[in-house]
Parts: structure tokens; C-alpha cells; sequence
């Protein structure tokens, strides 16, 4: 029977390497990634790269997994405990890409491996309404999204889907709770927001939620 070599030794091997062929594997390993290709992601990992490598920009192979929208590599990387609460450069979480891409069966896994729904500045529910992905809202309230989450540039989940013209995502807000008179510094509503944008039925809702001008 042939042997398996333990992981750890292959990790071992693997920064004896000299740097420039290293740099090769890391090369190779973020190719096959955006070229979609599991098979050869998965085969460099089981040789020993480390599961929470990042790109330059500090993306994690789980995050951009997620990007790629590639479930069964999401799925892999959570099975090798891939870290989920792990953000890039710019403050994003796996959970905030799923969410803004609308992607639900990704998003139910990474809550379900523990991701972090409610937490400061942007929010897997702020980019979710932002989208108009009214499924994924709907989960996220139901796994206790806070509705009334403000984000860093004042906008509410609220503000963010009447703009963009996402009645379903209104409505599932409105009925979650969600402050139908929240302002933010320059007085502005989700209803001047949507009145702006010319989206009538949403006003429409938003007056009969008891919101005004």
C-alpha cells in the first residue's frame, strides 16, 4: 500500500524550497483560482500550502472562492478550516462578498461555519440590500441581521435598496423592523432616496410604512 506523506513534512519541504520556486507555487495556486480550476487548487493545498494563504491585497483563497462564486472549493477550504472571519485590505469578509454577489447557498455555509453577520462598517445585509438580492435578506434577517445597521458612508440597508429600486428587499426591511424614518447627516431619507431615483412604487410603501419627507 503506498504511503501517504504527512501534510506537516510537505509544509516542511515546502519553505526549504528556494524563493523563487516557491513564488512559483504561490504564481500557480492564485492561477488556478481565477481560472476556476478546483482540481489543481485543491492538489497544491494537500501538498501543503497553507489554507489561509492572501493575495496582495490580502484576499484568502476563501474569499476568492466566493468571488469565483466555486461552491465546491468554498466548501473544501471551510472543510480545512479555512479562517471565515478573516477581512482583506479594505475591511471585506467572505460573508460580504457572498452576500453583495446574492449568492445564498454560499452565504447559509459560511454562517453556518461560523461567520460573523453583525459587526462595524459594512455589512453582509447593507451589501445584500445594496444588490437587491432579496433572498439572501431574507436569510440574513432571519439568522438575526441587525436591519437598522448603519453604514460608514450613513446609508442605511433601507436607503441603499429604495435607491437602487429593490421593492422586495423594502419590503422584507420594512417588515423586519427597519427605521422607515432614519436620516442620515444631510437629512436625506430612504423615501427622498427613492423619490430621487423614480421609483414610485417604493415611495408608495414607504409613506404607508409612515415614513416622510
Amino acid at each position: 500500500m503506498r504511503r501517504l506523506v504527512p501534510i506537516i513534512l510537505i509544509a516542511f519541504t515546502l519553505n526549504l524550497l528556494p524563493g523563487s520556486v516557491f513564488a512559483g507555487i504561490y504564481e500557480d495556486l492564485f492561477q488556478a483560482i481565477e481560472n476556476d480550476d478546483t482540481q489543481v487548487v485543491t492538489s497544491i493545498l494537500e501538498r501543503g500550502m497553507d489554507i489561509n494563504t492572501v493575495d496582495k491585497s490580502g484576499n484568502s483563497l476563501l474569499m476568492l472562492a466566493v468571488q469565483k462564486g466555486n461552491i465546491e472549493l468554498v466548501r473544501f477550504l471551510l472543510n480545512h478550516r479555512a479562517r471565515v472571519r478573516v477581512r482583506n485590505q479594505y475591511g471585506d469578509t467572505p460573508l460580504m462578498f457572498a452576500a453583495l454577489k446574492g449568492n445564498t447557498e454560499i452565504v447559509k455555509l459560511l454562517v453556518m461555519a461560523g461567520a460573523e453577520i453583525n459587526h462595524g462598517g459594512w455589512t453582509p445585509l447593507l451589501y445584500a440590500a445594496f444588490g437587491g438580492h432579496d433572498e439572501t435578506v431574507e436569510y440574513l434577517i432571519a439568522k438575526g441581521a441587525e436591519v437598522n445597521a448603519i453604514a460608514p458612508n450613513q446609508a442605511s440597508a433601507l436607503m441603499l435598496a429604495a435607491r437602487g429600486g429593490h421593492g422586495k428587499v423594502v419590503k422584507l426591511l420594512l417588515d423586519a423592523k427597519a427605521d422607515p424614518g432614519y436620516k442620515n447627516a444631510q437629512g436625506e431619507t430612504a423615501m427622498k432616496w427613492a423619490a430621487e431615483a423614480g421609483h414610485r412604487e417604493i415611495v408608495g410603501m414607504l409613506k404607508k410604512s409612515g415614513a416622510r419627507d
